[in-house]
């Protein structure tokens, strides 16, 4: 049976364990105690050693049965109980699969919002749930506030050469040691996703794109972006670094590649598309 999900807002009565995405900060509590790291399972937090100090109903996990799913925080300070762990989630990349770390993302977000949003933005009054919707509403001023999500385009910029096709990396002075990946940056107020692209390539190497495609896109709960990827083509410009984010930018052939993000990333996805279209054998990349 294929993994899904199924979102839900209220809670339906709980008569089996369910399936606890509970955080310390951006940690995520995991059952360690049968050696892989699993998501905890009991019908109450309580029951698992845990406490929370918030939780929200997430919805169905499908797998082998239905397993209702909850999000919730739990204290900073809180001591784990022998045989559990809290990771950062990209710690649990090449541990969970692709569905899983999908799944917590969301439980992330969701109990994420739920801790900055208990005060209005407006006029500060407390806010309090909307049944049967996920928003918290002021009952002083009205304002709804819902999840957060920041836009953010991602591309591969590609250039045909004498030598061959390239791809434009550029290593961000956070990422790892050796590690560069395509361009990417949030999308501003009244921008299109095609002018956030221009504008984010333009600032980031100094490199003017055409024949720009829409290639795919992926929720990214770091914290709450929605990665939209696209594709395009070098039309002009030599690489200038214009911000103090990029340490460096280079043009790489596809089998040359350099130290390259892990494959759950549709960053990862786009530099295989790369190498799959301009190599007659994808040639096996390293991840951090």
């Amino acid at each position: 049976m294929q993994k899904s999900f199924t979102p839900g807002v209220t809670a339906p009565p709980i008569h089996a364990p369910v399936r606890w995405y509970l955080f310390q900060g951006d940690r995520l509590i995991v059952d360690e105690r049968g050696g892989a790291p699993a998501i905890p399972t009991a019908k109450n937090v309580g029951d698992l050693g845990l406490t929370a100090t918030q939780t929200q109903y997430l919805g169905v996990h499908h797998d082998v049965v239905a397993t209702d799913c909850f999000s919730g925080l739990a204290p900073d300070d809180m001591a784990l109980p022998p045989g559990y762990g809290a990771h950062d989630l990209r710690a649990l990349f090449e541990r969970f699969d692709d569905f899983e770390i999908g799944v917590a993302g969301r439980a992330k977000q969701i109990a994420h919002w739920t801790r900055d949003h208990q005060f209005c933005g407006r006029c500060g009054a407390a806010t309090e749930l909307v049944i049967g919707e996920r928003a918290r509403r002021c009952p002083a001023c009205g304002l709804s506030s819902y999840p957060r999500i920041a836009p953010a385009i991602i591309v591969a910029v590609t250039r045909q050469t004498t030598e061959g096709a390239r791809i434009l990396l550029a290593r961000n002075h956070r990422f790892p040691a050796g590690r560069y990946s395509v361009i990417a940056g949030f999308v501003e107020a009244g921008e299109t996703l095609e002018e956030c692209l221009r504008r984010e390539v333009a600032e980031e190497t100094g490199i003017q794109v055409t024949n720009i495609r829409y290639f795919g896109n992926q929720p990214w709960p770091f914290p709450n972006s929605l990665m939209i990827g696209f594709t395009a083509e070098y039309a002009g410009g030599e690489i200038t670094l214009g911000d103090n984010e990029i340490a460096d930018a280079q043009w790489f052939a596809p089998d040359a590649l350099p130290l390259v993000p892990p494959k759950i990333s549709i960053a990862r996805k786009l530099i295989d598309d790369f190498v799959t279209r301009y190599t007659q054998s994808a040639t096996a990349l390293r991840t951090w």
